[in-house]
């Protein structure tokens, strides 16, 4: 038995204009936060923990691999709530140095009949001071959180370096691993930066800064080489890992798309598979890899984890599904491994290339 009607709360908000209903829906998330007893018991209901599980990464303890993806909790406003929908981490932003509105409304769009979310949200945050200070009040909270970080939209490219900069030196003791963002379309000029000069001076500025582990997100639109080429610079330079993919801008995906934004969703799926999966067979093994983009089954999750991923990410399958997407994920893996004849996920991670 659900433990409330999703169904039943989308009908209403998809009535609504999506950031309102995605607004409306995050004052619910923050109001949970003074609730406890409710907390507990969504948490109850909808956290799968299990050994077979569970996996230790960045020093930390995952509890499940199914987290949520960057782009919804932006302010770090819902970090309490999330454990009580499923998730077994979070991975709050995008932040930028400086606080930013991000691009003008209308600037997220369902995509309905494809299940998938198109968006052109421009880092819309309130800076690094105001996320620290939200850090701060949470400073024992024993959850893993991912920090991912940007550019603000006004500054240069040639100015780039020093966001990132500004921002490692944030966030430095803060999380337990930060992902730069250079991959999202909605900045104008950012995935530019997805070249191999940058990203080796990005990580070798970042290695003099912090021992956190630092993660790259890299976009869906590039060649299978170029990315590999990409990724394996970043890991050279440092990088403790790959999360592939943002969101696209193809929009030859479907006939309803804007000309603007990138879209995530079921629309994505198999693109952010198959970017995945070539970078992944040339970098098992030597990093941490995260796959997202289109997950909104156990079946989903399992073929990524086989193909090399150690955690994987949803966001825009949760709008359409609810949180019991995230138990029914995390449960149908626990049959998959097990009837797979495994004892950890870890032994499943790159099972497509172990002999």
């Amino acid at each position: 038995m659900s433990f409330f009607s999703y169904q039943t709360i989308k009908s209403i908000l998809f009535k609504l204009d999506p950031e309102t209903a995605h607004s409306i829906g995050g004052l619910a998330l923050k109001a949970s936060a003074y609730a406890p007893t409710i907390l507990k018991l969504a948490k109850n209901h909808y956290f799968v923990q299990e050994p077979i599980l569970k996996q230790e990464l960045f020093g930390r303890k995952f509890l499940n691999p199914v987290g949520l993806a960057a782009g919804f909790d932006k302010n770090g406003e819902y970090i309490t709530a999330m454990p009580t929908l499923g998730f077994g981490y979070t991975e709050i932003g995008t932040i930028t140095p400086k606080p930013q509105d991000g691009n003008p409304r209308p600037r997220l769009f369902r995509l309905k009949e494809e299940r998938s979310i198109q968006n052109a949200m421009g880092f819309n945050n309130r800076g690094a001071s105001f996320m620290k200070k939200r850090l701060d009040k949470l400073y024992f909270f024993d959850y893993p959180i991912g920090i991912n970080i940007g550019k603000n939209k006004l500054t240069s490219e040639d100015n780039a370096l020093k966001d990132y900069e500004i921002l490692l030196h944030a966030f430095k003791d803060y999380g337990d691993y930060i992902v730069i963002n250079i991959s999202s379309p909605n900045t104008p000029g950012l995935r530019d930066l997805q070249n191999e000069k940058f990203i080796t001076d990005l990580f070798t500025m970042a290695k003099g800064i912090t021992d956190q582990p630092i993660l790259l997100k890299i976009a869906p639109d590039m060649s299978e080489k170029d990315a590999i080429d990409l990724c394996t610079t970043a890991v050279n330079a440092g990088a403790s890992g790959i999360i592939a993919t943002n969101t696209t801008i193809d929009y030859s995906v479907t006939p309803n798309a804007k000309d603007f934004g990138g879209i995530s969703g079921e629309l994505v799926r198999e693109k952010s598979f198959k970017l995945f999966q070539a970078v992944a067979k040339e970098l098992y093994g030597k990093t941490t890899l995260i796959s997202v983009g289109g997950i909104e089954s156990a079946e989903d999750a399992y073929r990524r984890i086989k193909a090399g991923a150690t955690l994987v990410q949803v966001y825009s399958m949760l709008i359409y599904n609810g949180p019991k997407m995230i138990k029914d994920i995390n449960q149908g893996l626990i049959t998959l491994l097990k009837a797979d004849g495994y004892s950890n996920i870890s032994e499943a991670i790159g099972a497509d290339y172990q002999k």
